[in-house]
């Protein structure tokens, strides 16, 4: 059974003032999280930042953007994309 991702208005908006190479490694990401579910320990720098919540890298250098993403419900596999941009203004 697979996993429902969902990407909010705010975080929607961010995705697309992001360079097309970091856009396709989150398609990417969200392709593996909704197929794999939330932990996806080959990707860089990837960790947990608390109970249901992660992170990893998409793209290394500078800028570092990042993507963070929380389980919002176990039971029926819903997981939410909370931001996604440059490291230096994550949430954490």
């Amino acid at each position: 059974m697979s996993w429902t991702v969902t990407i909010p208005k705010k975080v929607g908006k961010k995705i697309l003032k992001l360079p097309g190479r970091v856009k396709r490694s989150l398609a990417f990401l969200v392709r593996e999280i909704e197929l794999s579910g939330p932990a996806r320990g080959q990707w860089p720098n990837y960790g947990k930042l608390a109970k249901n919540k992660y992170h990893c890298h998409l793209k290394k250098g500078q800028p570092t953007y990042v993507a963070v993403w929380e389980v919002k419900n176990k039971e029926i596999r819903l997981i939410e994309v909370t931001y996604v941009g440059t490291h230096e203004k994550a949430p954490y």
